[in-house]
């Protein structure tokens, strides 16, 4: 007879753990306990040497679904004399860490019970369980019980206080219980705050979404804005009263059969489309395709969920065709929560609400995956993944990580794990700061991590930098935007050696105060060097250039071929547009308004309007999109040539001057776009595996590590991992932290721990 004495680590709080570890026993006839101590599960367990081993080896390969084992430790004890094995009361001490469960999609049991017309939750829109429900989302402090969450207004019925309180039932301490005797209700207003009355919300949600009508609905974390997906004027509505021209909304299906009706999905892209944490899927759309064309104009593919709450599957239920689901606010702003906040800020949008009184303490939009290559990686980490923990390839002081202007994220660290926050947005109005600043405070507080280190933008005027700067009393550090991006990949990957570290993105401000996007460095954590750049070209205008590719046309064009590009016949140069052109000239010239930038993002706009793919964009990425849609139609090998030269500040500059002037032979040529598009994409991989083969030379590196909003390209990817992968490197990539500026306070962290062990 021996006793061991368990300590388990990771998200195993309020996942049902500790009734799994009592049945487990139960079945092993051992003898001891379990309880929850904060940021842990401890457990001791008595019986016969084998036995135990049978216990630990169980305790991993059979653990619940929703839980995540980070670390187990064993000690090995005498024996105490245990009769029972019992499940003991939590115990408060100071934390080593802290773990906290993302939200999680309906799991089966309580879909059968809520379409199960005999069971006392029959179509009751908040049944849960220890396997799913909310968790990040109602969770006011640790450690996570009913009486520090929204639940603990609701009080527990009798029957659903016996499941709470019984090992052997699923629901044993399930925070959220709750039944339609006891739990949260809901119901059905109008856009003047008016109370509906009817006798079941989701039946007559749906009947008015079926007519056409524009609904908000409360979810898990926020709300949503939905109306019929085949209704062309019902979804041309929303888009108007949103402000929202062009970019595609996401869509909720019925099931599998329907998203497979409308996509091109996988068995892998099926896996997590029903996983837990039930991500928006971009996925490669049919053609012909059953929704509205305004769902996702001129866009190859669509984004699709499952329904992931009761409330969902109810509505689903009711209608025969895809729902857009779209996040629950006015362009540019963060996503409502409250009940009040919602009416007002959604009323000129919607016609009716779908609300309820559990309260939302955290923010979670819907994670956004990108699917369709092979290869399915995050585009936005939030509901159903923030703040799981991230393993660190270092040891780490506790640090906040401060993120980006755009897609800001927050990132908190200590010891070997990171906490990547919920998706905030942008930081461009008060409303942002506001969701941004109580990120902070609650992350903090329910981590008990308590920042000695805080990380920053370099760009003075991001409001996330002047937070940074206005704390006291710790260390701050300003991380480059490039680097960050690089540290993000290599953290993923727990890479710790020196790499070569290529970022492909948009803007981010530089050591120099200058625009960067198309950057290479090699190093590790303490020092990622500068060694490449592309040639900067001028953006016209500024950030007006972002907004209107065919800017970036003109000063690219003029870069290669100077003046000879006002001769061209352009697609943005027809007679009515000569007088802004010359205006954009004369900015050139002057060097008026026009700041140096070596931006992959803006080289791809500047092709995308060359190619005539567009000339103007109403969101972020538009016109690289459209770009990588026509080029995955193409079929050439070719590439444009491009120069690798010794730059005036970094060791290698690549000069896209030849690519750009034989661009525009092809299209003075009438040559067609997809190919053009094609031979773009080709030749940018080619100059990437340039560069990375002269840094190589210097240094005899062989790992490179991608980065950088470029990278949500899949061809661009594809292109890269193939090529470099034959020139001998080992290639990585993101799957789980976004390789976009919502990944950035993730590298911030790291690189701000590297800075200081120097």
């Amino acid at each position: 007879m021996v006793r061991a004495r368990v300590t388990v680590t990771g998200i195993v709080q309020g996942v049902g753990f500790r009734p799994f570890v009592w049945r487990l026993a139960a079945s092993l006839r051992l003898k001891g306990y379990v309880l929850n101590a904060t940021g842990e599960v401890v457990i001791e367990v008595e019986g016969p040497e084998t036995t135990i081993e049978g216990f630990l080896d169980s305790l991993r390969s059979e653990a619940p679904p929703a839980s995540r084992i980070e670390k187990v430790v064993v000690e090995k004890l005498a024996p105490a004399g245990y009769l029972t094995f019992a499940i003991r009361r939590s115990e408060e001490e100071l934390p080593r860490n802290v773990f906290i469960s993302p939200d999680l999609a309906i799991c089966a049991d309580c879909r059968r019970e809520l379409l199960d017309p005999g069971d006392r939750r029959y179509r009751y829109p908040f049944t849960n369980c220890t396997n799913c429900g909310p968790r990040f989302s109602i969770i006011e402090h640790m450690p996570y019980d009913r009486g520090r969450t929204t639940m603990r207004v609701f009080r527990m019925c009798r029957d659903c206080l016996a499941e709470y309180s019984d090992p052997g039932d699923r629901r044993y301490h399930a925070q959220p219980n709750a039944c339609p005797v006891c739990g949260p209700r809901l119901w059905l207003e109008d856009s003047r705050g008016r109370k509906l009355e009817c006798d079941d919300v989701a039946r007559e949600a749906a009947a008015l979404l079926r007519r056409g009508k524009v609904v908000a609905i409360k979810g898990l974390g926020g709300f949503h804005i939905a109306c019929d997906a085949t209704n062309d004027e019902a979804v041309l509505t929303l888009r108007a009263r949103k402000f929202r021209e062009e970019k595609p909304l996401a869509l909720m299906c019925k099931d599998l059969a329907q998203v497979r009706r409308l996509c091109l999905v996988s068995g892998e892209e099926e896996e997590l489309l029903t996983s837990a944490g039930a991500p928006i899927l971009l996925l490669p759309k049919r053609d012909p395709c059953a929704v509205a064309d305004s769902v996702a104009p001129k866009n190859a593919s669509l984004g699709v969920m499952l329904p992931y709450t009761p409330l969902h599957v109810l509505l689903m239920e009711e209608v025969d065709f895809p729902l857009v689901m779209t996040s629950g606010n006015l362009t540019d702003d963060p996503i409502a929560i409250e009940n009040s906040d919602a009416n007002r800020r959604l009323s000129e949008i919607v016609g009716y609400f779908v609300m309820h009184d559990r309260d939302i303490h955290a923010s979670s939009d819907d994670s956004l995956v990108r699917g369709g290559n092979g290869a399915p990686f995050m585009v936005r980490r939030s509901r159903g993944y923030a703040p799981s923990p991230l393993a660190l390839p270092l040891d780490v002081v506790p640090t906040l990580a401060c993120g980006a202007e755009l897609k800001n994220t927050v990132c908190l660290a200590k010891g070997h794990y990171a906490f990547l926050g919920e998706h905030i947005g942008d930081l461009e109005n008060e409303l942002a700061l506001e969701r941004f600043e109580r990120s902070i405070a609650r992350l903090s507080e329910q981590l008990m991590i308590e920042p000695e280190i805080v990380a920053h933008d370099l760009h003075p005027e991001y409001l996330s930098t002047k937070f940074a700067l206005a704390q006291s009393g710790v260390r701050l550090v300003g991380v480059q935007h490039h680097r960050a991006h690089v540290a993000s990949c290599m953290g993923e990957n727990r890479l710790e050696e020196p790499v070569i570290g290529v970022a492909l993105d948009g803007l981010g401000y530089g050591d120099d105060g200058d625009w960067w996007g198309f950057e290479f460095f090699r190093g590790d954590y303490s020092a990622l060097e500068h060694v490449g750049t592309s040639r900067p070209v001028a953006m016209p205008g500024g950030a007006r250039a972002i907004r209107e590719p065919w800017r970036m046309a003109f000063a690219f064009g003029h870069d290669a071929v100077g003046d000879s590009i006002l001769k061209m016949e352009m697609p943005w140069s027809d007679e009515s547009s000569r007088q802004r052109v010359e205006i954009i000239h004369q900015m050139l010239h002057k060097h008026v308004n026009s700041p140096l930038a070596s931006s992959c993002g803006r080289l791809f706009d500047a092709v995308a309007s060359l190619v005539g793919v567009r000339h103007s964009c109403s969101y972020e990425g538009q016109a690289a999109m459209e770009l990588e849609a026509l080029a995955l139609q193409g079929q050439t090998q070719d590439r444009y040539p491009f120069l690798v030269e010794k730059g005036s500040h970094v060791p290698i500059e690549l000069d896209l001057r030849p690519l750009i002037e034989a661009l525009l032979e092809d299209a003075m040529r009438g040559s067609e776009g997809r190919e053009m598009a094609r031979k773009f994409h080709n030749s940018v991989a080619e100059a990437v595996i340039g560069g990375c083969g002269i840094i190589a030379e210097e240094t005899s590196l062989e790992k490179v590590v991608l980065s950088g909003g470029c990278l949500q390209n899949v061809l661009l990817v594809r292109l890269l991992r193939e090529g470099l992968s034959r020139e001998g490197f080992q290639v990585f990539t993101q799957k789980e932290v976004p390789p976009n500026d919502g990944g950035i306070s993730f590298g911030q962290a790291l690189i701000a721990n590297g800075a200081t062990s120097r």
